[in-house]
């Protein structure tokens, strides 16, 4: 398995699970609308408490699967898409709130590796 491939699995799963188990609740530069921690941000762009929890578990199964792809390699095709759908989702929601360019570059570049991972999984 080409190993920039492995690579950006780790990256886009390892990031996700950072993002959304150790630092749910600090602040970061890239927060929406200066929200203080990952709930105040999704209520900066309008959406309730349910949609969080959902967006939440969605994310952190998704890279559980694309961590189990692996070794099995027909998870990662359905993850990497889905944690993609999802950065285009998270990257509306900072130019709904007209958050700078800057707060979504990290969506961006996750939306990049996800799309790295589907172009190499072919090839995988």
């Amino acid at each position: 398995m080409n190993w920039i491939y492995r690579l950006l699995i780790v990256l886009v799963s390892g990031t996700v699970f950072n993002v959304w188990l150790l630092r749910f609740s600090q602040p970061t530069p890239y927060r929406g609308a200066d929200a203080g921690n990952l709930q105040a941000e999704f209520l900066a762009y309008g959406l309730n408490e349910t949609v969080f929890y959902l967006v939440g578990g969605i994310k952190l199964l998704a890279a559980l699967a694309l961590l189990l792809g692996l070794k099995f390699k027909q998870t990662v095709r359905p993850a990497a898409t889905l944690i993609g759908v999802l950065m285009l989702g998270a990257i509306a929601m900072h130019f709904k709130v007209a958050d700078p360019l800057m707060k979504s570059v990290p969506a961006i570049v996750m939306l990049t590796m996800s799309l790295g991972i589907l172009g190499l999984h072919k090839k995988a």
